[in-house]
């Protein structure tokens, strides 16, 4: 049997050992992609979801923070910025009287000519732009504790403003069930101590994987969402949904809960794919959140729930970028494969407490996750781009030299049988069993 996954422009060739049997090839559901991404986002504009057009939420003389996501996402930011800005200049704003932010989290700072590409410029010439810092509170404001107990600061120039406008992109995650809304801001603008928090929450064996679930019961998603609505100024969200090509097939704009959910809607649609039962082995491609390793787990995460307790789960990551911010590959631990598994229930329920020496706080959860992750199944990663000193600092998984190499692990443990589920796409896609 012959099948393939997206690598970069190309196709990854697939053979599977006869006596496999293939249970699915998931890829996401065909929704047309819009024929004019522009006039989309004017339509979405005069037409917000819970809220007030953005055109008459606007007074002259207000100032306005328009928090677009960084370079990490697939949000198609340049085709939402210059309609949003149009919408604004309309309503008469004075450009002195808004600054540029992107949502960086513990992510690194975007330079000049970075933000301009990222907003369809060939420079920043007119506009104010800053970047947020997670971990500097001289240039945010506390704006008080959540119920969950989270110390909600964020970045100064974001919580004094009138108007807040995010453009964001609603896509499956893992911690928060979706990407988008009121998560440009938490953890978007936030500081280090509010983003550490609020991410050990889900840090519990039942919520630990929260891909594409329901977000009433999700307790990070509406901790980060009572947060955010703690900023004074109103806030208002331009959200795209994007296919698996990174085509806009639909935007949703307005309030940052009501806009947030009629978006969610067509992104479960588009990217929740139904199986009848677990696979013994699960092969995933992490197109299109492939450019370095730090987004390709994203796959493993996405589709963890399709595999057997036992069974085989295989990534494939392109990582053209390499590792990309992910604090858990910076250090080896004092620990090896073996012991790491054998210490591994004991070791879940000490991730919200320990230090994270030459880690990120996002990375408290990726650890934790890591560790439930590899009590169910066995993780094999494949690459080839990464450094071996860096994989050697990731024993929750077995990475492999190619896809070859991995399936033939794999017929290992299955040498004359096995189901099989492939997720062409697992960067965006997940499992509804």
């Amino acid at each position: 049997m012959r099948y393939s996954l997206p690598w970069g422009k190309e196709r990854l060739p697939l053979v599977l050992p006869s006596g496999w049997k293939v249970a699915g090839y998931l890829e996401s559901a065909v929704i047309p992609p819009v024929r004019d991404a522009e006039n989309e986002v004017v339509e979405s504009l005069s037409r917000p979801v819970g809220s007030a057009p953005l055109i008459s939420l606007y007074r002259p003389g207000m100032k306005v923070a328009l928090v677009i996501d960084d370079s990490s996402r697939p949000t198609p930011v340049e085709l939402l910025f210059p309609p949003v800005l149009r919408e604004l200049s309309r309503a008469g704003l004075d450009m002195p009287d808004l600054t540029l932010i992107p949502a960086l989290g513990v992510h690194r700072a975007m330079t000049a000519e970075e933000l301009a590409r990222r907003i369809g410029r060939p420079d920043l010439d007119g506009l104010s732009w800053e970047n947020p810092d997670c971990d500097d509170l001289s240039r945010m404001v506390y704006l008080g504790t959540t119920r969950r107990g989270t110390p909600v600061w964020v970045n100064r120039t974001v919580a004094m403003a009138d108007l807040v406008v995010t453009l964001g992109c609603i896509k499956p995650h893992i911690i928060a069930s979706f990407g988008g809304g009121y998560k440009a801001l938490v953890p978007g603008v936030a500081g280090r101590a509010t983003i550490a928090h609020n991410h050990t929450i889900n840090c519990q064996p039942e919520t630990f994987n929260m891909v594409g679930q329901p977000i009433e019961r999700n307790p990070m998603r509406q901790d980060l969402e009572e947060a955010g609505q703690m900023i004074k100024g109103k806030v208002f969200i331009v959200n795209a949904v994007v296919d698996s090509a990174l085509k806009i097939v639909r935007v949703v704009a307005g309030d940052p809960i009501a806009a947030h959910r009629e978006g969610v809607k067509t992104c479960m649609a588009l990217y929740g794919v139904s199986i009848q039962e677990q696979a013994d082995v699960v092969i995933v491609g992490s197109h299109p959140m492939d450019q370095d390793l730090r987004q390709g787990v994203t796959a493993l995460a996405n589709s963890i729930r399709a595999v057997k307790p036992g069974g085989v789960m295989i990534t494939v990551i392109k990582a053209d970028e390499g590792v990309g911010v992910f604090g858990l590959a910076n250090q080896k631990l004092p620990i090896g494969q073996r012991g790491l598994r054998r210490l591994a229930p004991l070791l879940v329920r000490l991730v919200p407490r320990i230090k994270l020496n030459g880690m990120g706080e996002e990375d408290r959860f990726f650890l934790y996750f890591a560790l439930q992750a590899m009590r169910r199944a066995d993780l094999r990663l494949v690459a080839p781009t990464i450094p071996i000193v860096v994989k050697g600092h990731l024993p929750f998984a077995t990475f492999d030299e190619d896809l070859p190499a991995a399936i033939q692990q794999a017929r290992r443990r299955y040498p004359k049988t096995a189901s099989v589920l492939i997720f062409p796409h697992g960067g965006t896609t997940y499992p509804n069993i």
